[in-house]
């Protein structure tokens, strides 16, 4: 009872701080009636392309868990993981927990797999890896588009990030730096079990380097085509500005969307305002090409609320022994 009522707090936490954003940017910061025509005005063509590459970016991301479970050896059948992945897109938004998604995946798969710690650390390091690749992003694009963003206030946060990317490797990949972090956070017991079972799953990858490499690489591609997204919708709404700016400012949207909300909504918005604000691109527009993210986000997790109700909550899903043969 504990636990649900700790969810639920949870879910009102999220909704309540998306909605107080979302007023204080309608009332404080942009024009509604701004956000409505450059919706109205919006080219068609282009956010019918945005919507496709941003399908794009989640099949890269189903293949990028497909890829740590496969090096961990489980074996669950390819339907089954798309399935799971899928009932997980809808779970991030809706679901009472901020981690939904992520325990609808591991309950899914351990229905189809005795191995419980593996599918716990396919999750895990799933996660760690799109951290991983959102740092390297926002890093390179900086680096490479220094000259055209001309924009010193930028490297704050790309220099937090990259640190505090830096950070958690050194604390989760080396052993010494690990035990000494535990001996700090001894007097909080919470923590220091968190970090030994991030710790014990990451050990399940010995040995296996390559595919580690292998999902940051995909995580880093997928940053930069989620990027594209960003771009075609702002050219939907007849902005025309370099790529690169998207790129610098996608993978700081998506830390920032990390913090406790309904699925990003409000947190992203006012990141979007900022950001595109200090190269000039108004606020309304910042805030709309957001809003547009966000709709696309809803439709899939709509269409994996879909696949919840045909199949897990119908009790269609049997829980059949593992197919060796699986693919």
């Amino acid at each position: 009872m504990n636990e649900k009522v700790k969810n639920i707090l949870s879910w009102f936490v999220r909704v309540g701080l998306s909605a107080l954003l979302l007023w204080f940017l309608f009332t404080k910061i942009v024009d509604v009636n701004k956000i409505i025509n450059v919706v109205k005005g919006a080219d068609l063509k282009y956010l019918g392309y945005a919507l496709l590459v941003f399908i794009i970016t989640t099949i890269v991301i189903f293949f990028r868990w497909v890829v740590f479970i496969r090096a961990l050896d489980l074996t669950v059948s390819g339907f089954q993981i798309m399935r799971f992945f899928m009932v997980g897109l809808f779970g991030n938004l809706f679901l009472p927990s901020a981690i939904g998604g992520d325990i609808i995946k591991i309950i899914g798969l351990c229905k189809n797999s005795d191995d419980k710690p593996k599918v716990v650390a396919s999750v895990l390091l799933d996660r760690l890896s799109g951290f991983a690749g959102i740092a390297f992003t926002a890093v390179a694009a900086f680096l490479i588009g220094y000259r055209i963003i001309n924009n010193n206030f930028l490297l704050i946060p790309v220099v937090v990030l990259f640190l505090g990317s830096l950070v958690v490797a050194v604390i989760l990949f080396n052993s010494a730096a690990y035990e000494l972090v535990g001996k700090l956070f001894f007097g909080f017991p919470k923590v220091r079990d968190s970090l030994m079972q991030m710790h014990a799953d990451i050990g399940l990858m010995r040995g296996k380097k390559w595919q580690g490499f292998l999902g940051i690489v995909l995580s880093a591609l997928n940053q930069v085509i989620y990027s594209c997204v960003f771009y075609l919708i702002a050219r939907a709404f007849h902005i025309d500005i370099s790529l690169l700016y998207f790129v610098l400012f996608v993978p700081l949207l998506c830390v920032v969307s990390m913090v406790p909300s309904f699925g990003g909504l409000g947190v992203r918005e006012a990141g979007a305002a900022y950001l595109f604000g200090r190269i000039g691109v108004d606020s309304g527009v910042g805030v709309s090409i957001s809003l547009m993210i966000f709709t696309f986000m809803v439709i899939l997790g709509i269409v994996g609320g879909v696949i919840y109700v045909f199949t897990v909550s119908s009790g269609r899903i049997q829980h059949n022994p593992p197919d060796a043969g699986s693919r």
